[in-house]
Order: C-alpha cells, then structure tokens, then sequence
C-alpha cells in the first residue's frame, strides 16, 4: 500500500494544481521555459519523488521548442573530428577512403541543380582541395544553403581529380572529395564582402587578419624568427635562461614617459615597464649569469611608424662580461636568423663599429642607412662669406653639403625632381628651417663653373674635389649652429633621409638594395636635457644619452665625470641596418656607489627620486659582477627582414600611429564615474 501511495499521490497533488500553472505557463517566454526544464532535471536527479512530479507535469505541457539560433548552434557544439590535416591528408590520400576534413569554405560554384564544386580551404587559409557535391548525397542541400567563408566539418570519400590533358598538377589539384556530409559551425554573414583585395578597416582587424594572407605569413615568419632567437641563445655556453619580469612595476625616472596603472589602496600605483632594465640587472646581482626573454614594453611616447606605446623586444643580460661579448653573442643571433628565414646571404665577420661623432658627421644621424652614399661633408671654411649669409642667418654657422648622383645625368631630370619636392609636403619643414633652408645647386657642365657660379672659383674647386660631382648631379648645403652634436640626427641628416625615400618613391632613383649592418658605439654618456622628454628629473641640465645604469666607456672617461661629464664618452651600443635602430646596449655601472653618485652628483636629481631607486642599489651592493646588456626591438627587427615600412605590419593587433588606440575593442576607454571613485581618482577640467 505504501508503494502505491507513493507512485499516486504525487500525481493527485500535481493535477489538483496543474490547471493554475498552466496560465501562467503560457505566459513564460521560451528561455524561462527552457530554465524551468534545467532546473527540474537537476532537481529530479537529487530527488526521486519530485522527479515523478516533474514527469507528471511534464505530461501536462507541451516541450518548449528551441529558438533557430540554439538550433543552429547545437550542430556546432558535437561536429567529427578531422582525420587529417591538409598536408598530410595531399600526402597520404588514397582512393575511395573516407575522410573528415575542417575548414572554410569558398565560393561554391554551381554547374546545375545536381552538381555544384566548392573549393574547402585548411584551418590556416594556407591550402585547399575541391569539394564535388551531387544532389543524390546527404550533404547537397546544407551545402547549397551555407555562405562562402563558414567554417564547416566535410565528410567526404577520396577520388583522384582528373588532370587537364599532361598538365602536371600540383597536390592539392591531385585530389578532390565527393561529399557525404557537411557539419556547417557557425555562418558567414552575407553583407560582408570578403576578396583578398579587400581592405578592412582598423575597427574589424580580424577580417584583415583573415583576408590577408600576407599578413598571416608575417605572423608566421615572426614565429619563426622567436624560436630560432631562442634556440641560439639556449644553446650558447653557458646557456640563457628565459626569466619572465613582472609587468606591473613602480615608477621610476628612467628616461621615458610611463603608462600608470591605479590600484584601490588611495594614492598607489603600479607603472609598466620602459624595459625589464632594473629587473635584469638584479639577476645579475642575483647569481644568473645569462638571462633572456621576450619582454612586453610600455613607454607613452610620440608615436611613428615605427613605434607603438606597448611593443616586444627580445632583451637579455650577461654577468662577468664587457660590450664585445654582448655584440657578438647578438651578431650570432642575426646570422642565424639570416641563415634560416632570409634569401640574403648571412653577414660574415664582425659587424664593423662605427662612433656616433663619425656618423653623426658623414650621415648626419645615429641610425644611418649607408647603403646610398649621400655622404655629407664640410664646406663652410671655403664657402664666400655672401653665400653663407643666402643661406642662413646664422652668425659663423657649419655649412654642410651633400651631392645626389643625377638620373641619366640629365639636369632638366633633376631640377624636376628637387623642385617637385621642394613644392611637396615632405619638403616644407626644410624650407621653414629657422637655421635657414637649403641651399640647392645642379652641377652643368653647360654652365660657367658647370652651375656653381655663387662659390667662386676656389669654393667650386674644393667642391668639385671632394664631392666628385658628374653632370646633372645635384648639390644640396645646410647650415646649422656651430656646436657639438647631440640627438639623434642634424637638419642636413633629416634632408638626406627625406630627399633619398623621395628619388625612390618618385622613381628618379632605384631604391638601395641588401642590409649592411653596423654597430654605432663610443656615444656621450650625458645629453642636455630636452624640454620635450622627462629624462631623468635632475636639475643638472643633463640627461643620460642612454639610460642612468650605463657605464663610462673607459677608466679617462671615468676621470672626466668629475671634470667635464659633458665629454664622458658611453660603453654604449647600437645595432643599425638599412636606417634602423634594431636595438641599443651598453656595459652597466655594477658598482653601488658609482651608480649613486651619478643620480646625485651628475644628474642632481632630488632625494626623493634617488629613493626610487634604493632596490637597485641595494642589488649592486651585494657585490654585483660586471655586466653588459641589450634589448633588440623584436618588433621592429621583423619588419627589417620582411621589407616593412611599418610594424604594425607585423604584429596582430597594433595600436594606431596616432594616438595610440585599439580601435577593434575601443581603447583606451573612457573611465566611468564608478571607476574613478574606485580608485580615489578625479578628472582635472
């Protein structure tokens, strides 16, 4: 009696309330409905009792009926696995086997109502085979209703495609798959058009990625090229050792300007990092004599086609070791790379050192590109006293000058040229240099004094000597202030650079061809400080050319810091190829109390920034080794070797060149109200 009880008084109780539940029952939507099912099911597994008044009520509705969607993703979720991927599938394809393979469809082609042929590329867009659909097979219909580009699962059986007459074809033309089965995964929208000329814009980066295949192969090579840097540096002796660095640092003045991460304590917060530098160094303190790794970096600086405000760079540090150590290892790095991935022959022997005062003056930067010639010279001890004044306003200036070898030594060719540049966009900063703009001669051997009648005799005849002109050459001058270099690059320098990508792009030149690489070193310790940059906060109006931790390059230049720091020379290096910095170096003060009075006495900077640094001194004290580093622009590196103009070519998901935002996700973001409360922040108006 009780067992009966029990299977029948749940179902009286269930009907006695059924005609009230059913109302409101439908009156749910179909997702309330579907949640009811859930939570009944769980309830029921727990509860035999109430599974029976579950099952009872059940009876008593109709099942909810899935929306299309839920449907449709439904046939997502269990899909077969692949058999094989492409590149095995091209090579160990037999005839009349079945296979599963997954990829993007393309467009399908339709010959008539029974027969129609789609091409499925892979999973990495790289490769495709032919799909043959007949209308007798299982799959024809869903084929017909899928949209080119959906990801599918095929079921399919092997055939051989017929070859067109003795063509020789290539593997993914050998074979093809009759369709058995097409899994659709998700749908590619109709009203997004997609070819492999189609440009996307920045807000939808991920169709790029996916309708560029020169752009994946990019990410590709990049990969490549990580891996290949590791294995060379874990294979030295003794080995690196790949060390991860935090990213959520502390502000410290290290020459750049910092991106500030607020925490909910008030007042504090993280900054994220310039470089791994100080963390590095500490490694070395810390008993690791070789560290790597491939370092996210931050800096909020003025952004260019070669930077980004976070970007990767492939760092690394050597205790008990001077600069050359450091440059050869990386030397090996580059000759590995070359080896492996670039058409160009690998650099041989030694990359040749050259000082910043050397190319400073022949190239007029510190990251020259010496492929073109162009060099410049001086020419203001020759030059009459009424011609230097035409040029400049400058009381005593340098007058420097450089020649561009004419095209087909026809001068109409060049005055075309320099005037079309001149009159450009590209050349206004260099007419409204305040220094004066520049003085520009066509060497004609037409012409009195083959065109350069202003020099005088003898002015022209030193010309002629030392920039070796041929007819329909052009002669450019440029005055600047008579001073010591400093920076980056002179105005003379900037004019060479532009006036070079100019001949190219307008095709009175060919563009310079292979890479030639060239260490730039022996730069100066100290800079004056710039109102543009934060350098390092000291009232010295200095700032550390490179950073603070580099080191006098010799035991005289240590002698100058307490003479003249403006004429200590750096242990500082630069890796150059093609007129780009790949990366930068130097052998570091391992000593506490050096490094201390450099902050102090040098710099001046304030106590309470000294104090920002008390963790790395502490390091040093412990009896730190000498050490040398360098941090290689990882980014910028594969762009050099891909031909790229810019890195954001060479990186999935760049920030823009001006300021610096994510247009795909919409960063940075506005901080809400909430947000700033959160972290006792306030907007100033």
């Amino acid at each position: 009696m009780s067992d009966e009880f029990d299977l029948v008084s749940p179902y009286l109780y269930i009907m006695s309330i059924a005609a009230a539940q059913l109302r409101n029952l439908r009156l749910r939507s179909s997702y309330i409905g579907i949640s009811s099912i859930l939570r009944g099911r769980a309830v029921a597994r727990s509860n035999p009792v109430t599974a029976r008044q579950f099952s009872a009520r059940a009876c008593l509705r109709q099942e909810p009926q899935l929306p299309a969607f839920l449907e449709a993703y439904k046939k997502g979720v269990a899909f077969p696995p692949a058999t094989h991927d492409f590149e095995t599938f091209f090579a160990k394809a037999e005839p009349n086997t079945e296979v599963v393979l997954h990829g993007y469809l393309g467009t399908r082609v339709d010959l008539s109502k029974k027969l129609s042929f789609v091409r499925l590329a892979d999973t990495t867009l790289q490769h495709s085979v032919q799909i043959v659909a007949l209308a007798k097979n299982n799959g024809f219909e869903t084929l017909k209703s899928l949209n080119a580009n959906s990801p599918v699962a095929v079921r399919g059986t092997v055939q051989k495609k017929k070859a067109k007459g003795s063509e020789p074809v290539s593997p993914e033309d050998t074979w093809e798959l009759a369709l058995e089965e097409i899994h659709a995964l998700n749908e590619f929208p109709k009203d997004i058009i997609m070819t492999p000329e189609t440009v996307f814009p920045p807000e939808q980066r991920y169709l790029q990625l996916r309708s560029d295949a020169e752009l994946r192969e990019a990410l590709r090579f990049r990969a490549k090229a990580h891996n290949l840097c590791k294995e060379e540096l874990e294979k030295s002796q003794p080995p690196f050792v790949e060390i991860e660095t935090p990213l959520l640092f502390k502000s410290t003045p290290e020459g750049a300007r910092e991106f500030i991460v607020p925490t909910r304590r008030e007042g504090l917060a993280y900054a994220l990092p310039q470089s791994p530098q100080q963390y590095k160094q500490i490694l070395m303190a810390s008993g690791l004599p070789r560290y790597y790794q491939f370092a996210k970096c931050f800096r909020d600086e003025d952004l260019r086609a070669d930077r980004q405000p976070e970007f990767t760079q492939l760092d690394l540090e050597m205790s008990f070791a001077t600069g050359d150590d450091v440059m050869r290892t990386v030397e090996g790095v580059i000759r590995r790379l070359w080896s492996e991935l670039m058409k160009d022959p690998a650099p041989t022997g030694p990359f040749r050192k050259v000082s910043y005062q050397e190319v400073m003056a022949r190239y007029g930067s510190d990251k020259p590109d010496t492929r073109y010639g162009m060099e410049i010279i001086r020419l203001d001890h020759a030059l009459p006293v009424d011609l230097v004044g035409k040029i400049s306003d400058l009381e005593n200036p340098i007058v420097e000058a450089f020649k561009i070898e004419g095209n087909d030594n026809d001068p109409a060719e060049t005055h075309k040229f320099i005037t079309d540049f001149l009159d450009s966009p590209a050349g206004a900063p260099f007419n409204n240099n305040p220094d004066g703009g520049p003085g520009v001669f066509i060497y004609n051997g037409k012409q009195p004094l083959c065109g350069l009648q202003p020099f005088g005799f003898e002015a022209a005849e030193q010309a002629e000597e030392l920039l070796e002109p041929d007819h329909g050459d052009l002669i450019i001058l440029q005055a600047r202030p008579r001073a010591p270099f400093s920076g980056g690059s002179t105005p003379i320098g900037d004019l060479r650079r532009a006036l070079y990508a100019a001949s190219v792009s307008s095709g009175f030149k060919p563009a310079a061809t292979g890479f030639d690489f060239l260490w730039v070193v022996d730069f100066p310790l100290f800079s004056p400080s710039s109102d543009s940059e934060p350098g390092q906060g000291g009232t010295a109006g200095l700032s550390s050319t490179h950073h603070p931790f580099t080191a006098p390059k010799t035991p005289a230049d240590v002698d100058l810091l307490l003479t003249d720091p403006t004429k200590v020379v750096a242990d500082h290096y630069d890796l150059v190829v093609n007129g780009v910095e790949l990366g930068g170096g130097s052998r570091r003060i391992h000593n506490a109390a050096v490094q201390e009075f450099i902050f102090r006495d040098i710099l001046q900077m304030p106590a309470e920034r000294l104090t920002d640094f008390s963790h790395l001194l502490d390091a040093l004290r412990s009896g730190c080794p000498p050490h040398a580093g360098l941090a290689l622009g990882f980014d910028r590196l594969v762009a050099v070797m891909l031909g790229k103009e810019s890195v954001r070519d060479v990186i999935a998901f760049p920030k823009t060149g001006k300021g610096g935002d994510d247009l795909m996700v919409g960063s940075p973001s506005q901080m809400t109200e909430q947000a700033l409360e959160t972290y006792h922040l306030k907007l100033r108006k």
